[in-house]
């Protein structure tokens, strides 16, 4: 069965938007964006809300740029041809390989858990991982913490009042100094 992942940069005091929604602290330098595309390249498909949606097009089209390095190129190719499903009240269409989601949070991943086929179910954005997580539907986290104190934003975890034990799956020290995470929700 597919696990269910939230995988997103994270300050080391918890969020992953600062108080301003920039998230300027978090830009990867090459080594992160092969684990970024490690990471992808491992998915089956993937589940975004309005906001990460559209903030994601850019590599609907960024690939044609002659002037992109090959890893970035690597990033977009994968990006494209991962399947998305879209969770939006406002948007009427969605463009590339993503569709809008037809039911419940629940029901989409219930479906996707049960489709034949390779690759986890990734969850983009911490709105829908919250929401996720109340479901119980969280199985996987996986954290990439920066040095850095951001004092208020988006946080990374979801802000319910249930106890959540983690067992740990692997750490790792990249190059650039940050942390890697990797956790299962243990059941």
């Amino acid at each position: 069965m597919r696990s269910v992942t939230y995988s997103m940069s994270v300050s080391l005091d918890g969020y992953i938007l600062g108080p301003d929604g920039g998230m300027d602290w978090g830009f990867p330098d090459e080594e992160l964006f092969r684990f970024a595309t490690e990471e992808v390249r491992a998915l089956g498909v993937h589940l975004l809300g309005r906001r990460l949606y559209e903030s994601m097009t850019y590599w609907e089209t960024v690939d044609q740029s002659p002037s992109l390095e090959f890893s970035t190129t690597e990033f977009a190719t994968l990006w494209k041809r991962l399947p998305k499903v879209v969770f939006s009240s406002t948007l009427s269409e969605v463009q590339g390989n993503a569709r809008l989601a037809t039911s419940g949070l629940a029901e989409e991943i219930e479906r996707l858990r049960a489709e034949p086929g390779e690759g986890n179910i990734g969850i983009g954005g911490a709105a829908l991982a919250a929401a996720v997580a109340e479901l119980g539907l969280l199985d996987e986290y996986r954290a990439r913490v920066y040095p850095v104190l951001l004092g208020g934003g988006v946080p990374f975890f979801p802000q319910h009042e249930r106890r959540v034990d983690l067992e740990l799956i692997e750490t790792r020290t990249l190059s650039s100094r940050v942390l890697f995470y990797h956790y299962r929700v243990a059941r």
